[in-house]
């Protein structure tokens, strides 16, 4: 009897619920794509610079508009002027990089040095191939022609979409100071979500994110920073020409991510083109010191900004560049993060229930 009397589940009512409530996470999330990205962007800026906002704010007798209108500042000079003076050097000298392209068909191949044979595990190969090379003329550019003509079309790809990327530069900047003004009211409503969600846990997997994030941009400068002191001091002690501009290169290159390589390789190239191979070898060993240091220099530092195993923000580093590219450098190591401890949190309490429970 008392179990007639207790009400039945509408299972109706409850399904329809769910359908209802899937469909509005689907359509809010598909609305929110489009700034998708740049919400990402602006998050890590905002959350990597705090700090900064707060001395600013400090040092402006507390008024958060003028720090934030700062920051907006050094945002835009930071983002949209480098990008608006690179786009303009580029379309300024397209004839140039076209005329250049099209003297690949003319380019010949000195013959090699005595000293590639006498290299080890590959050196007969490669000498044997750039004699082939050197002796048939035409055939390099031959190689170098279909390359150069993809590098052309990409080239042109990017300069025709430089209006979305500016406008999502602008995005960032924009969500950026909304997220300046309102920071601690964005960071207390994740909290509190992450605390309704995964109660004490979920608070302590937000204030690590902020931390992994945080540790992931002072990397980020620092390992630039130690790759391009490598390569500049590579290219100054080989003399090589304009030195100092190509250091400055590097260093816009190594904070996107894209290493040394695209400005010490030309350069090596060269130095063996013109017969000076001692220095050229002595660049090389500079170039891959300062292209791959950042494997080893970039978690550790890291890891100083968020108490974590090296191996999880190794593994969060490499795997999110694979995954996700750039965006994965910051995205890797905060879900590994996360992972790790919530995963040993719930392992350490479950030992401790069954230890208690022993007792």
């Amino acid at each position: 009897m008392q179990q007639d009397s207790l009400p039945r589940p509408d299972l109706t009512r409850t399904t329809l619920g769910v359908l209802f409530i899937g469909a509005l996470t689907v359509s809010t999330v598909w609305i929110f794509r489009p700034f998708l990205s740049a919400l990402l962007w602006a998050t890590m800026i905002v959350i990597s610079t705090w700090p900064v906002l707060l001395a600013l704010q400090s040092r402006m007798g507390g008024r958060r508009g003028l720090a934030a209108a700062i920051m907006t500042v050094a945002l835009l000079l930071a983002l949209v002027i480098p990008l608006g003076l690179a786009v303009g050097a580029l379309i300024g000298n397209i004839d140039d990089v076209i005329v250049k392209a099209n003297s690949l068909q003319q380019l010949e191949v000195p013959p090699p040095p005595a000293w590639v044979a006498r290299l080890p595990v590959q050196g007969p190969a490669v000498f044997a191939e750039w004699q082939r090379l050197s002796e048939e003329p035409g055939s390099l550019a031959a190689r170098i022609t279909p390359y150069a003509g993809r590098a052309l079309r990409w080239l042109a790809a990017r300069i025709g979409g430089v209006g979305g990327m500016i406008l999502q530069f602008l995005l960032v900047v924009i969500i950026s100071v909304i997220l300046y003004l309102n920071g601690e009211t964005a960071a207390r409503g994740v909290r509190r979500f992450a605390i309704r969600l995964a109660g004490v846990n979920g608070e302590t997997a937000v204030i690590l994110a902020a931390a992994t994030i945080r540790g992931v941009a002072m990397a980020v400068i620092g390992t630039a920073i130690v790759q391009t002191v490598i390569a500049g001091v590579g290219l100054f002690i080989a003399s090589v020409p304009n030195a100092g501009l190509l250091v400055a290169v590097v260093l816009i290159f190594n904070l996107a991510q894209l290493g040394p390589w695209l400005v010490m390789l030309p350069a090596i190239a060269w130095k063996f083109y013109i017969g000076d191979s001692s220095w050229g070898v002595v660049l090389l060993a500079f170039t891959l010191v300062a292209g791959t240091i950042d494997n080893f220099v970039r978690p550790m530092l890291i890891r100083k900004g968020a108490d974590l195993p090296l191996l999880i923000i190794f593994a969060g580093v490499i795997g999110g560049i694979i995954s996700f590219g750039f965006m994965g450098l910051f995205v890797g190591p905060v879900v590994l993060a996360v992972t790790f401890v919530l995963v040993r949190d719930w392992v350490n309490n479950q030992l401790e229930a069954e230890k208690k429970a022993v007792a």
